[in-house]
Order: C-alpha cells, then structure tokens, then sequence
C-alpha cells in the first residue's frame, strides 16, 4: 500500500511540473510598436476662446421711422455700405428753413456792411458824427455773428439729414436684426439696430500659467506661429501669430492672458467657439516618441515594457517629457528602434515571453 502511494505521489509530482513547464513557456499576446526619432516642436497648449478683432452695436443718431433695412441679417457686410434708411423728411424740412434764415441774414448783412462802408467815408470828410458810424459798423457786426450762427445751422441741419442713412462702419457680418422697418427708433437708443462682427481677421484669447511666461518670452521672435485645433482632437483648423501679450499676470488665477490672429479665410474659426491653442517656441530635433498608451504609471513612476531579442520583455522607467497628439516624447529610457508594447501590459511580468498579434 505504501509502495502504491509512493507511485501516485510520484505521478503528481511530475504532473505539476509539467504544467508549471508549459505555464512558464506560455506567451502573452501583446500589440507593439517601434520608438521612432521624430523633430517635435516644443509647444505651449491652452483653451483659447475666439472673439472678433472688432464689434461694433450700431444704433441711430436720430430719431424717426426706419423706412428701410438694405440688408439680411447674417449677412456680410463692407465698409460704407447703406444699412437703414429713416425718414428725412423732418430734417429736409429743418436744413431748408435753416439755408433760407441763412439767405435772410446774409443779404442784411450784405447791406450793413453797404452802410458800413459808406459812413466810413463821411465820417473821414466829418459829414456825419462819430456815434453814427459806430451804430452801424455795430448792426454790421451784429448780422455777421447772426451768419455765422446761420451757417452752423446748415451743417447741424446737413449732418442730422446725413444721419437718417445709417451705413457700415467696418467689414463684417451682421448678426440678428432688433428693429425691423416700420418702427420708430430713437436717437441713442440702448437696443441696438444690429450688432456687426469682423470675422477676417479674427483672434484667440487664452490664459497659459505664470510658469510658462519665460519660455513663452525666451521663445518671442517677430512672428510665433499659433495654431487653433478642434477641442475634440485633430489636424489644426487655422494659423495665425501671436499678436498681444498682456502686461500683468493675473493675481487672482497665477495666469496671463494672450491673443493669436488668424486670417480666418476661410471662416473656419466663429465667435463665441473654444478652440485648443498650440504656440510652437521652438523645435526639438531627434526626440525618441512612443505612442502614448506605451507609457505606464506604477509606484515607482513611468515605465514601458521593451520587447527583447528572445520574445522576452524588459520593464524600462522612463522619463516623458511632453505629449504631443497622442505621442509620448521620451527623454530618457528608451532608444529609438527599440520596440515597446502598446497593448497587453496587465499580464506582463519581467519573466514573462510575448507573442506580438498583427494588426
């Protein structure tokens, strides 16, 4: 009986050694991919919010029914072009009443100063007295003030006139129409007409942390590329340069507000919009980049898992130094050409042998 418990005890034995064998000789199915030496540029990142370089609320000068709208509403719009018409009729009706007082004391004018001339004549040959002459030199005076104030009329008159036709003061595209034709407006209302946005050009407003003002100053050339993505990810949507640095930090936040231009051509960029902000300083030649899920975090900090010669794994701490569109920028850890896993890290243990699955 002992014997035949020795046997079985025996037959385990080997078993579980068997089993151990092929456990160890097992291989994980991993996906990899190969560290590659890429120019990267050293860039700042932010949220940037995009505003029209300018906006104007056009509202009326003077008051009246607005007889006509000449244009739709988000509709672009040029310098100068007509945008209202109120009714001038009751200013034509002042500038006429203010050029005939105008002709009135111009022409009395005309023969005080007939009068004028001709007692300055008789009170050199002392035909008339001194006090005569004076009395009409002053009449004189007095109707040349009333002209002058008669003509400051004119052109007050002229220019309220020129106000019932209400144009552009800049290029832009209009936004939503507050009075439509037939109401009455008033002069210097609160409610604007329309509000006019200039879209080409347009900027980007962003904060970056007081900590990257010296690379942003140490990185300044005439013209610093900005670049404006879509928040979800992706190619950059428009160009432009940095155009304003703002000349005090925020207390409040620690930050420092920043504006970009964009030519915007193309009306890929729209007021209102959050854009991700990318101001390139500078560009990093030969950086080693992996793909950003190659990278993982453990108790004693960054790490990837590097593909040896024999289907082995090395478990590498590495030190990353940006990430850039979804790439992980080494400086320290791997070379390039060396390959390293992206996928299946959980069952990977230093001992452990990988199977590389094709895509």
């Amino acid at each position: 009986m002992k014997r035949v418990t020795i046997i079985i005890a025996a037959i385990l034995l080997a078993a579980c050694a068997t089993k151990k064998q092929k456990a160890a000789e097992e291989k994980v199915p991993v996906t990899t991919a190969v560290a590659e030496s890429r120019t990267i540029p050293n860039e700042v990142r932010a949220i940037g919010n995009v505003k029209p370089q300018q906006t104007v609320a056009v509202r009326a000068l003077v008051g009246g029914e607005l007889k006509r709208v000449w244009f739709s509403e988000g509709q672009d719009v040029r310098k100068g072009q007509v945008l209202f018409s109120i009714d001038a009729r009751p200013y034509e009706s002042e500038l006429a009443q203010a050029k005939a007082n105008l002709a009135r004391d111009e022409a009395q004018l005309k023969n005080a100063e007939s009068q004028q001339a001709r007692y300055a004549d008789l009170v050199k040959k002392d035909y008339v007295t001194r006090e005569e002459y004076e009395k009409y030199s002053t009449a004189a005076d007095a109707l040349r003030a009333t002209a002058a104030a008669d003509r400051a009329a004119v052109q007050n008159a002229q220019l309220q006139v020129s106000y019932c036709e209400i144009r552009s003061p800049l290029d832009g595209r209009t936004g939503s129409l507050m009075v439509h034709q037939g109401n009455l407006v008033k002069a210097n209302d609160t409610t604007p007409l329309v509000v006019i946005n200039q879209v080409t050009p347009i900027n980007v407003e962003f904060s970056i942390p007081e900590a990257q003002l010296a690379a942003m100053r140490s990185g300044r050339n005439d013209k610093v590329p900005v670049s404006a993505l879509p928040q979800g990810g992706g190619a950059p949507i428009a160009t432009g340069t940095l155009t304003f640095v703002d000349n005090a930090i925020d207390p409040q936040t620690g930050t420092i507000t920043l504006k970009a231009t964009f030519p915007n051509a193309n009306r890929a960029l729209w007021p209102g919009q959050f854009v991700n902000v990318s101001v390139v300083l500078s560009q990093r030649p030969n950086s080693v980049v992996v793909p950003a899920q190659a990278v993982q975090t453990g108790q004693k900090g960054q790490y990837v898992y590097v593909v040896t010669g024999d289907n082995g794994v090395e478990m590498r701490p590495v030190r990353v130094a940006q990430s850039i569109d979804q790439l992980a920028v080494i400086d320290k850890g791997v070379a390039a050409g060396e390959t390293v896993v992206t996928d299946g890290q959980l069952r990977l243990t230093p001992k452990s042998k990988v199977e590389v699955k094709t895509r």
